[in-house]
């Protein structure tokens, strides 16, 4: 009797937890596709990994969502939003007023300085003046391509596009570019490899320009699904608050990647 009794008990607690996980919502989280150390990166396995997998694991957990990693070509990651193909984006992705014409965007979730690598002893500075008669690598479809269209194309500074992040990179410590702009941590991220260590150097912070590299990352969402973004946005609040956030990020900083 005893051992019936504890077979229909674990087939209630199966029952329910079985419901729990069905009534969570699934969504689809667009990332890209290639690696984006330390943010994203496949590992020996391919399963994905990095601090902006486990702030997706923490803020969806939080959310009580089924998130499940989608990697998209970065060029092609807002199509694949407003095409439904993902749900969200969580991929290093600028707020900004040109992609609010698009689609929306969560709170903050960081906010790094925006920076330029060069090769050692090249005497560059991360200013139009400094750069002129240069050749800077972007990456596609990035506010960085924005950034340097806007402010160092002008000056007389080649623009250079990749689709990765990682190429950009790879022609700089080839020498077929001077200096690469991107976010900060991932250059940082790039000088610590051993390549990066015996080919260049950070020259520096871009001068700010909100308008083009906006106030932060937040998560792609596309516009209307306003539950979604309340949950995601209450996810974000909570595991702040909670020390979620800061627990898992001390693992990859020495500072606060929140930003102002």
């Amino acid at each position: 009797m005893k051992k019936t009794l504890k077979l229909v008990a674990l087939a209630a607690t199966l029952a329910i937890t079985g419901a729990a996980a069905a009534s969570a919502q699934q969504v689809k989280v667009g990332i890209a596709a290639e690696p984006y150390p330390p943010f994203t990166s496949p590992d020996a396995s391919g399963n994905w990994e990095g601090w902006e997998i486990e702030f997706m694991k923490a803020m969806c957990a939080e959310a009580k969502l089924d998130c499940v990693v989608t990697p998209v070509a970065w060029d092609g990651i807002i199509p694949a939003l407003t095409s439904k193909k993902i749900d969200m984006i969580i991929g290093s992705m600028s707020i900004t007023a040109e992609r609010l014409k698009t689609i929306d965007f969560s709170d903050k979730y960081y906010n790094t300085p925006t920076g330029i690598i060069g090769a050692k002893g090249d005497d560059i500075k991360p200013t139009p003046e400094g750069l002129a008669g240069k050749t800077i690598g972007v990456q596609v479809s990035t506010v960085h391509q924005a950034y340097a269209m806007k402010h160092f194309a002008p000056a007389g500074v080649e623009v250079k596009e990749y689709q990765t992040q990682d190429e950009a990179n790879q022609d700089l410590a080839a020498g077929r570019v001077d200096a690469v702009q991107a976010d900060a941590i991932a250059l940082d991220a790039f000088l610590k490899s051993d390549q990066g260590k015996q080919c260049c150097d950070y020259k520096g912070e871009v001068a700010e320009d909100v308008d083009v590299i906006g106030p932060g990352v937040g998560v792609g969402l596309r516009k209307g699904v306003t539950e979604l973004k309340e949950k995601v946005n209450a996810a974000i609040k909570a595991i702040r608050e909670n020390g979620t956030y800061d627990a898992f990020s001390k693992k990859y900083f020495d500072f606060d990647i929140y930003g102002g």
